[in-house]
């Protein structure tokens, strides 16, 4: 959360001329409910496993830079699928930037405690290992987006051309 998935995500996909698609979206579609109402009326695991079926879907769709939600690539099968499918880019950031970030609006279910900032530590903390798994990681620190998005296309080229990023 906080990393710049849709941002980057958008200019990232004008750059290289494909179709922006967040998955967070496309599961509040098919769903008919926002993200927070999926986590309160039907739970976590109900979330995640309509997350799959989107991001299976969608990746079996035409070429495209598709931002998932923050949980998505710890689910084992979603990972799996990510991998045999597509190039993964995980949004590295610290967690004064990401708290900074999400601090702007209070649509996130899962920071919706008493210390926000515990709970995107204990999340770092669970998460960052996964997402080493990632194929390429860019840096989404402070500054403009752009920077960010000029990171995502140098490593994408470095990976097509099969040197490392």
């Amino acid at each position: 959360m906080g990393a710049g998935k849709t941002t980057i995500g958008r200019r990232l996909a004008a750059a290289l001329g494909v179709p922006f698609t967040d998955a967070d979206e496309q599961i509040e579609e098919a769903a008919g409910l926002s993200i927070a109402d999926i986590f309160s009326t039907l739970g976590e695991a109900e979330f995640r496993a309509g997350e799959r079926r989107v991001i299976a879907r969608l990746l079996d769709g035409a070429p495209r830079v598709l931002a998932t939600g923050g949980g998505a690539f710890m689910n084992q099968e979603t990972r799996a699928l990510i991998r045999d499918k597509a190039v993964s880019i995980w949004l590295k950031a610290d967690i004064d930037v990401l708290m900074k970030r999400v601090a702007r609006r209070d649509t996130r279910p899962l920071l919706r405690a008493a210390d926000p900032r515990a709970v995107m530590e204990k999340l770092i903390a669970d998460r960052h290992p996964v997402y080493a798994e990632a194929d390429l990681v860019v840096d989404s620190a402070e500054g403009p987006h752009e920077t960010a998005v000029a990171a995502a296309l140098e490593a994408l080229a470095a990976w097509a051309e099969g040197r490392e990023p």
